[in-house]
Order: structure tokens, then C-alpha cells, then sequence
């Protein structure tokens, strides 16, 4: 018999913790939102999880580090908004961060997800914290919910 693992979207007795840029705050605001509304909605115990603000997209993995170490959460989500400027600061930007959230999760063994948005025009990005194509702080949130639940059953 196959043994199959797979997350549930239950989050009832999961602690999370937040971390977010304060950078682009109009966008930031509306990722939080929808992070918090997906793991209200999903049973999540709000008073066991923690919101973190820092300057900016930079800033984020080490605190998502220090927090993902600490063995009190059980997923990070990191929210933030990158937007390509005319200089190539995005893409060092975007790749280094990315890449430091990669390996915060494999070496603090849990979830580390990376809601940061990566869009070339303020638009692209408006559209992702909440308009057309939805909330990507949401889907982030929804994302560490199931991720928590696979960690759980390895």
C-alpha cells in the first residue's frame, strides 16, 4: 500500500508568523490583509501569530530566519513587493532574497514562504494584492497552512 502524504488546509493549532516589508505599504497593507484573512478563515489561532515588520524586501530573511530558528512557529510567510525600476537593483534584489528564503526553510526545517511579489510596473503588483488576479498574500498564507500540515506528517 502506497503511503500518501498531503497537507490539509486546516490550520487550527498552527502558529505562523508574518513577515513583512513596510516598503510600497499600499501593497504591503493589502497582502497582510489577505494573510490574516486566509488564516482567520482556516481556523489559524490568531493570538498565536506574530507580525513582523521591517524596512524592506531586504530586510526580511533575517528576520524570517531569527524567527523561522526560534522553533515557536510552525511556517513564515514573507510579504513584500519588488518593482523593477530602471536600474538592475531589482534583479539583485529579487534573486538574493529569494534565494536566502530557500535556504532559511531547509536549514530551520520548516516552511518559509515567499510572498513577496516580484512585478515590473506598480500596476502588476496592485493587481496581485487584491484586484484582478486576486490576493497573493492570501494564496501565500493558504500555501504555508498546507505546507505546515505536510511538515507535520513527515
Amino acid at each position: 500500500m502506497v503511503k500518501t502524504i498531503q497537507g490539509s488546509l486546516d490550520a487550527k493549532n498552527v502558529r505562523f508568523a508574518i513577515v513583512i516589508s513596510r516598503f510600497n505599504t499600499f501593497i504591503g497593507d493589502r497582502l497582510l490583509a489577505g494573510a490574516l484573512d486566509a488564516l482567520e478563515r482556516h481556523g489559524a489561532p490568531m493570538d498565536e501569530t506574530t507580525v513582523a515588520w521591517v524596512p524592506g524586501s531586504f530586510e526580511i530573511p533575517p528576520v524570517a530566519r531569527k524567527l523561522a530558528l526560534s522553533k515557536k512557529f510552525d511556517a513564515v510567510i514573507c510579504l513584500g513587493t519588488l518593482i523593477r525600476g530602471e536600474t538592475p537593483h531589482f534583479d539583485h534584489l529579487s534573486s538574493t532574497v529569494t534565494k536566502a528564503l530557500g535556504n532559511i526553510g531547509l536549514e530551520a526545517d520548516i516552511p518559509v514562504i515567499n510572498g513577496i511579489l516580484t512585478c515590473n510596473t506598480m500596476e502588476q503588483a496592485v493587481d496581485r494584492a487584491g484586484l484582478k488576479t486576486g490576493n497573493k498574500g492570501f494564496d501565500a498564507a493558504v500555501t504555508a497552512i498546507e505546507m505546515a500540515q505536510v511538515f507535520r506528517q513527515l
